[in-house]
């Protein structure tokens, strides 16, 4: 059994519910679907009281089950209009499995700031928010260390999300109390902020119950054993998530000073300084951590700790989105660079791929010039005080772009698009165009498909086929960078399920699961008022051939989702 939280911010009351068998496995994403069409968030203003926020932990939460305390975070997004799921590694949903909460809803809004306080004993307080407010994200999380001690878990309302910043994410800690780790995308950090709650600070305590323990745990261990075998995994473990800076620079889909060319350096240049191979090599010789867990148990370790020459910690995690986005698409061309504006980022909650977008088109603008670091640290410092100017740029890069008239601007659904031009990249451009979430990679991505002479309908079916692998671990609270295991372990996963929930599912749950998932979403946002001509990609990625490739988008929105709809029948 686990609760489900129900938590009125208007008058402070909570109604609890038992969650027994498949109502604790159907959570994260597919849950976040379901509970947002059965309330009718599609028509709210999102950044209204209307809007609920929610909080979801996957049936494994809790226990060291490798990649599986992922967090949902989902809501009707204020930067997309359509719904959001925002999906973060770190504490907060190990945590909320260790006191049995399968989740929570935030409804309504408080009238004032509130650190709302979730401990082990079952208590639920409500805290002034006044010490915590206006301060960066690492400063407020030591005070929070500092009240409530170091076996707590917290989700964290940035000084961006504070003024309704629609780049603001919600920051969660990471194994070491770091703010570090990001539900980013959509906008939840605005919604939360909309609610004046600044913080939800919660107990770590104890491995929950499940129906048959003894059986989990070793499915736990063999679905570890699986992972120690896999190649793909020790390279995570090994370069991280970086690695994927070496490969779109090789194929030239890395964006480049905002998406305008697909490579950033030459092979007979020497290798990419932004790449895996180079920050491994160089993070190693100074004294640096080239693998750690962003969240407890995992085995995958793609996380780093990033240092400077002297070996004192830059950032922690310096990841490819950001190295992409915050990086050669700024027109950066060093680590170091990435890991001080990183570093910048997170002290501020805000979404690492929708800030760097955004930076680059003010470049495109002419307020800046691609590569001027300084200039990214103003426009971060005007951000952070909430001026005029800064207000302007936290909105993100569509509406920052449309304010100052740029014609470039890579977004989907106002969202920008993650570091993958799918001018080359193509089935994870069309993963982005179509998915309900706005341009959001994690929904589809499969970087280095052979795409060569495919037509449309093909890529089609292979990025749904991807989709509905993402939506189910997204529902699963799994981290998808375990699919080389997990997308062929489907019969130990859903023993696993049963083991712990008690539950009599077959292998074919997974799909049923992640295509329900897709079809909800869809559901919302055509209640929301999308159409096909959403999912189209900006004009200039089919009118401007990429260098060096020469090639320009080929999809468009309504011939791929007439494909995916024929597929999901």
């Amino acid at each position: 059994m686990r609760k489900y939280l129900h938590i009125n911010l208007a008058d402070r009351s909570i109604r609890t519910d038992e969650l027994h068998g498949e109502d604790v496995i159907r959570a994260g994403r597919h849950f976040i679907a379901k509970t947002l069409l059965r309330l009718g968030a599609a028509k709210v203003d999102p950044l209204s009281p209307d809007n609920p926020l929610i909080f979801s932990a996957g049936p494994f939460a809790g226990t060291n089950f490798s990649n599986a305390n992922r967090l949902s975070v989902g809501c009707k997004s204020p930067l997309t209009g359509g719904i959001k799921e925002s999906n973060s590694g770190g504490t907060f949903a190990f945590a909320m499995g260790q006191l049995e909460i399968g989740g929570f809803t935030l409804y309504g809004a408080l009238p004032e700031w509130t650190v709302i306080r979730i401990t082990k004993e079952g208590a639920i307080t409500w805290e002034s928010a006044e010490a915590y407010m206006g301060k960066g994200t690492n400063e407020a999380a030591a005070l929070l260390f500092e009240k409530y001690g170091k076996k707590i878990a917290f989700a964290l309302c940035g000084p961006v999300g504070e003024y309704l910043g629609l780049m603001a994410g919600i920051s969660i800690t990471d194994t070491d109390g770091r703010p570090s780790r990001l539900a980013a995308r959509g906008g939840v950090g605005a919604v939360m902020g909309s609610k004046k709650v600044k913080a939800i600070v919660i107990d770590v305590h104890k491995m929950p119950t499940f129906h048959d323990r003894k059986k989990l745990m070793g499915s736990i261990r063999e679905y570890g054993a699986r992972l120690e075998k896999e190649p793909a995994i020790n390279t995570f473990k090994t370069t991280g998530t970086a690695m994927m800076g070496d490969i779109t620079n090789r194929i030239g889909g890395l964006p480049v000073r905002n998406f305008s060319n697909g490579r950033l350096v030459e092979a007979s240049a020497g290798p990419l300084k932004l790449g895996g191979d180079f920050i491994r090599e160089l993070n190693s010789s100074r004294g640096g951590h080239i693998s750690h867990a962003c969240m407890p148990g995992c085995m995958i370790e793609c996380s780093n700790i990033y240092v400077d020459e002297n070996g004192k910690e830059l950032v922690s995690p310096l990841e490819y989105e950001t190295l992409g986005l915050m990086g050669s698409n700024c027109g950066l061309d060093h680590p170091d660079q990435v890991a001080r504006v990183n570093a910048v980022a997170n002290d501020l909650g805000v979404d690492t791929i929708e800030i760097g977008a955004t930076l680059a088109v003010l470049m495109e603008a002419g307020l800046g010039k691609f590569g001027d670091e300084a200039f990214m640290h103003q426009a971060m410092d005007d951000i952070r005080k909430g001026n005029e100017r800064g207000r302007i740029f936290a909105q993100g890069a569509a509406r920052a772009g449309a304010h100052y008239k740029v014609a470039r601007v890579p977004v989907i659904k106002q969202q920008a698009i993650s570091a993958y031009d799918p001018r080359v990249i193509e089935v994870t451009g069309i993963s982005m165009m179509v998915t309900a979430q706005g341009a959001d990679h994690t929904t589809g991505n499969l970087p280095v498909f052979d795409c060569k002479d495919k037509t449309t309908e093909q890529l089609a079916e292979a990025s749904l086929g991807i989709q509905v692998a993402c939506a189910a671990a997204d529902s699963l609270g799994l981290c998808i960078f375990g699919r080389s295991v997990t997308n062929v372990s489907g019969e130990l996963l859903v023993t696993a399920l049963n083991d712990a929930h008690g539950t009599n599912l077959d292998a074919s749950f997974l799909q049923t699961l992640g295509r329900e998932a897709l079809k909800m979403e869809w559901e919302f946002n055509k209640a929301a008022g999308f159409t096909d001509k959403d999912d189209e990609l900006p004009d200039f990625f089919y009118n401007e051939p990429l260098a060096p490739s020469n090639k320009a988008a080929r999809h468009h929105g309504a011939e791929v989702n007439k494909r995916i709809r024929e597929l999901m029948v």
